[in-house]
């Protein structure tokens, strides 16, 4: 039985003891400890960022994407370590030439009640699902932000080259090899979604979704709170039970991070993800550890993130040559790089979360790659001075001044750089540009030094070296450097063809060695997650995507 607007009915308690709102302090609470919770297990967190969609055709973002990952599921997934395991598919093969991909469904997974299925009860996940799950994200009517996760597939007749060869085995075609297809498949993009409920809803499945996730969506008002139940007929299972473990899930969006801080502390949320300068200082040391006031009730979980954030040179010669521009010098960008003292950089300015950028352009955290890290720019000023001798700039006379555009959140850091390279004669102004501006000229080739950031979409090295290659130059691609080599390209092609991981990984070695020689970024540092849980929550893990699966989470009833 469902409601008008398609969300099923549950228990007594579900939606009496779940919808209940505080307002009176001022802040919301998405469902505050009261009688009516008491012996559930609701696990509560907070989203800075407002949801805009429950639809994984439109998982662009992490608000998003941590909710849809709740919701859906998709053929394989992402494991602790970024290693790709069964979901809905139970297994599959791989064409020795890389194409073609064969995947065996698990017969028992249902989608969620809902009433666009006869009787309501959720129906059957069969091939064909996925065939048109798959299809609507390519679709140009979609306006799906995800397609471009797919662009590998073949086309035959004019209709991409995924078939249901049964109700239980998917076939997919690529045009191309490409070795990481398999890991992108793992995002929400591609997650399996009714036709039934897209044809009923519309553009409202945004905000009525039906999935086989082990949540369900009980309430949500934009803004303001999401309730997300237990899926009593999810499929998975770990050890000796079933999952999910937590009764339900409770979503606050408070703007304010220091608020939401505040309510973590008081033991109204159950997670924080994140560091920001409000709290930095309260909760974390100088070196980064948990402050030991909130030992006995807080605990801290860290680990890579694939993110590196770095400073970027355009390098286009066609667009600075005739503006005598210092940083085509490859000399110059060198002696930059080894102007900063990454080290202390971390420690005064960011209480040591993340580690420097002193190897190559891919981060840690990648599976099986980074045993034997590239060799980027330690901080070693007199090479920096030789490397301005060389140039023709001894000490920096006769340099120009070198403009840095930045937003207003890395003022610190570009400050800091400021300092350090005006000790060697490089002088550096700083223009603050709005984020949204700032990106609209580095895609246009506006600017010639700018910051930036490369977070992977995917956890494969050829997600960061792409940022490298020519037919990627922006606004193509990511390409914003506009760095150009023909070997460089031809590696990168040659890699695609190389099935074996551990083989195409020492070519992607040889690429990255090759960008940090020409030197057109300069890395800042890779970033690091940092988890605050409360005490007495188990089961809480990630990866180094950031992903948020709360179907192993387990924690005490609420009293």
């Amino acid at each position: 039985m469902s409601d008008a607007k398609g969300i099923s009915v549950f228990s007594f308690w579900t939606i009496l003891g779940f919808l209940a709102v505080s307002l009176t302090t001022g802040v919301v609470s998405c469902i505050p400890k009261n009688s009516r919770t008491a012996g559930k297990k609701i696990f509560r967190y907070n989203e800075p960022s407002n949801v805009t969609s429950l639809d994984p055709a439109f998982a662009r973002d992490q608000a998003n994407i941590w909710v849809v990952s709740q919701l859906y599921n998709g053929l394989v997934q992402l494991d602790h370590d970024l290693i790709v395991r069964p979901c809905i598919a139970k297994s599959w093969s791989v064409s020795e030439d890389c194409k073609q991909y064969v995947f065996h469904l698990r017969d028992d997974v249902f989608f969620h009640d809902s009433k666009v299925f006869n009787q309501g009860a959720g129906r059957k996940v069969v091939a064909e699902d996925f065939v048109f799950s798959l299809k609507r994200i390519l679709d140009p009517k979609t306006l799906s932000p995800g397609s471009w996760v797919l662009r590998k597939v073949a086309f035959i007749e004019g209709e991409p080259a995924i078939i249901a060869l049964n109700d239980s085995t998917l076939q997919i075609t690529l045009e191309t090899a490409f070795p990481p297809f398999l890991a992108l498949l793992s995002m929400q993009y591609c997650c399996v979604v009714p036709r039934e409920a897209v044809s009923m809803y519309g553009p409202d499945f945004r905000r009525i979704p039906v999935g086989t996730g082990p949540f369900m969506l009980a309430y949500w008002k934009e803004g303001v709170k999401l309730v997300l139940v237990k899926n009593k007929n999810y499929f998975e299972s770990s050890e000796d039970h079933g999952l999910p473990l937590l009764d339900a899930v409770a979503v606050t969006f408070l703007a304010d991070k220091q608020t939401a801080f505040l309510e973590f502390v008081k033991g109204n949320l159950d997670f924080i993800s994140g560091i920001d300068a409000s709290y930095k200082d309260e909760i974390l040391t100088r070196s980064g550890e948990l402050n030991p006031r909130y030992e006995a009730s807080i605990e801290l979980n860290t680990q890579s993130y694939l993110n590196t954030e770095y400073l970027a040179f355009q390098i286009n010669p066609d667009l600075w040559r005739s503006k005598n521009n210092p940083l085509l010098l490859k000399e110059i960008r060198q002696a930059i790089n080894y102007g900063i003292d990454r080290q202390k950089m971390m420690r005064f300015l960011r209480n040591n979360i993340g580690y420097p950028g002193v190897n190559g352009f891919i981060p840690p955290g990648l599976p099986d790659y980074g045993q034997s890290p590239v060799r980027g720019y330690d901080y070693n000023p007199e090479k920096a001075k030789e490397l301005l001798n060389k140039a023709g700039f001894p000490n920096g006379r006769g340099l120009p001044e070198i403009t840095l555009f930045t937003n207003h959140s890395y003022l610190d850091l570009t400050k800091y750089l400021q300092h350090a390279l005006g000790e060697l004669g490089i002088k550096i102004s700083i223009e603050v540009t709005p984020p949204a501006t700032l990106r609209e000229m580095i895609a246009k080739g506006k600017i010639e030094f700018f910051r930036a950031s490369w977070i992977a979409d995917y956890p494969d090295p050829e997600n960061f070296l792409s940022l490298f290659y020519s037919a990627n130059r922006a606004p193509a691609g990511p390409n914003y450097s506009h760095f150009s080599d023909k070997n460089y390209d031809f590696l990168y092609q040659q890699a695609l063809s190389i099935i074996n991981d551990s083989l195409r990984y020492l070519t992607y070695r040889k690429m990255d060695s090759m960008v940090m020689e020409q030197a057109p970024v300069l890395i800042l540092y890779y970033d690091q997650v940092l988890r605050f849980t409360r005490k007495g929550v188990t089961g809480f893990s990630g990866n180094a995507m950031n992903l948020l699966h709360l179907k192993y989470v387990d924690k005490k009833p609420d009293e």
